[in-house]
């Protein structure tokens, strides 16, 4: 690492179907409203910086956990939440939202931290209203936190458990209404995992979507011992980690990676055997063909072109040019139990923008940075008191 590169948070460690609840919203007395939401069909919708790159740095400390009353759950807490679609103006802080009841599969969350992601954003602008859940909305779909209350048949999961998580197994299809960026969050067990003994609530958080993303993109193409990879925005939160599996978990021959130029240094950190700056040289243009490339950032028509004859192409935003195809993640804890001992042993290390974590008052302050394009691995939400 060059020691003219300012200060990330790259995190390297030792080895070692019925709910109801209220939002009341705090909008301006001609808007105000008091809205019950529950678990039925979906219905008609209510009316509607600059970057500072990363520094790798060794951390063995681990944050410890809030203190929770398990016995003590308040009725109302503090939520994000939206009514209409929009820009980040819709977002408001409601101090008297209800905390979500339990089903039987379920547990109950207290929020510790929370990561946004791009759907997140793409979500609040309403770009697939037709299957979303109705309004109004609390946004998020990355937790950790600690659970306080577990449903009469979760088989695993207990009181104290320290957790982490995408509470949305489809992310596109029927969201929750009820997401993380709140103090408590009620969750299928089926999503969850133990958080890793050595990261924080803030290190955990960022990990579930992004992570799941690049292990089912990987395995979609059919990834596996040997091949070799291209990486598009291998800075992102999604990219970041894909290298990393692709290096660490399903042992790639070679990976390249694209980033700007304050980026290099930071994929080579990850595993990157090749980092290629996309504001010098176009990487279709290499020489070098490869067995995948997983476009990270909506850049398909460029992609085939570096694609070996028979390989594949795994777009994750914007249109996709034959051969490549698109998924849309399904949450699983499964994925996050196998890829545990990776992160523990710090061989896979969570990626968290220098710009936070944002405190929990300032989460339309996080929503605007993601929607720059600009942040470096993940935008984290933390502390959530």
């Amino acid at each position: 690492m060059k020691a003219t590169l300012p200060t990330p948070h790259l995190w390297s460690f030792p080895s070692p179907t019925s709910f109801s609840f209220k939002l009341s919203f705090a909008f301006p007395e001609t808007r105000r409203k008091s809205l019950r939401i529950s678990s039925t069909p979906k219905g008609t919708p209510s009316p509607s910086l600059a970057y500072v790159p990363l520094r790798v740095s060794a951390n063995s400390q681990v944050a410890s956990a809030p203190a929770v009353n398990l016995t003590a759950i308040p009725t109302e807490m503090k939520a994000w939440v939206y009514g209409e679609y929009g820009g980040v103006d819709v977002l408001m802080l409601d101090e008297k939202v209800s905390v979500p009841e339990v089903k039987e599969d379920e547990v109950l969350i207290k929020v510790a931290a929370a990561a946004l992601n791009p759907v997140d954003a793409k979500r609040r602008q309403g770009k697939f209203k037709a299957t979303d859940s109705p309004l109004p909305t609390v946004p998020g779909y990355d937790v950790a936190g600690v659970v306080v209350k577990v449903g009469s048949q979760v088989k695993e999961l207990k009181e104290g458990d320290e957790v982490y998580g995408n509470i949305n197994e489809k992310a596109l299809e029927g969201p929750r209404q009820f997401g993380s960026l709140a103090q408590y969050t009620a969750v299928e067990e089926k999503l969850l995992a133990l958080k890793p003994k050595n990261l924080d609530f803030a290190q955990a958080a960022g990990l579930p979507l992004a992570i799941e993303t690049a292990y089912e993109g990987l395995e979609r193409t059919g990834f596996s011992y040997g091949k070799s990879i291209l990486v598009l925005n291998g800075a992102g939160g999604v990219g970041s980690l894909a290298i990393q599996l692709a290096k660490q978990v399903f042992g790639a021959s070679k990976v390249a990676a694209t980033s700007s130029t304050g980026k290099l240094e930071l994929l080579k950190s990850l595993g990157a055997d090749l980092a290629i700056d996309y504001t010098k040289e176009n990487f279709e243009d290499l020489p070098e063909k490869f067995d995948v490339v997983f476009d990270a950032i909506g850049q398909c028509d460029r992609a085939v072109k570096a694609v070996k004859e028979g390989g594949n192409v795994v777009a994750l935003t914007g249109a996709v040019t034959p051969p490549g195809f698109r998924f849309v993640v399904t949450s699983k804890g499964e994925v996050l139990k196998q890829l545990n001992p990776y992160l523990e042993s710090g061989k896979v290390k969570p990626v968290v923008d220098p710009r936070g974590p944002f405190p929990f008052t300032q989460v339309d302050k996080a929503f605007s940075y993601i929607e720059t394009n600009r942040a470096t691995g993940k935008v984290v939400v933390h502390p959530i008191p």
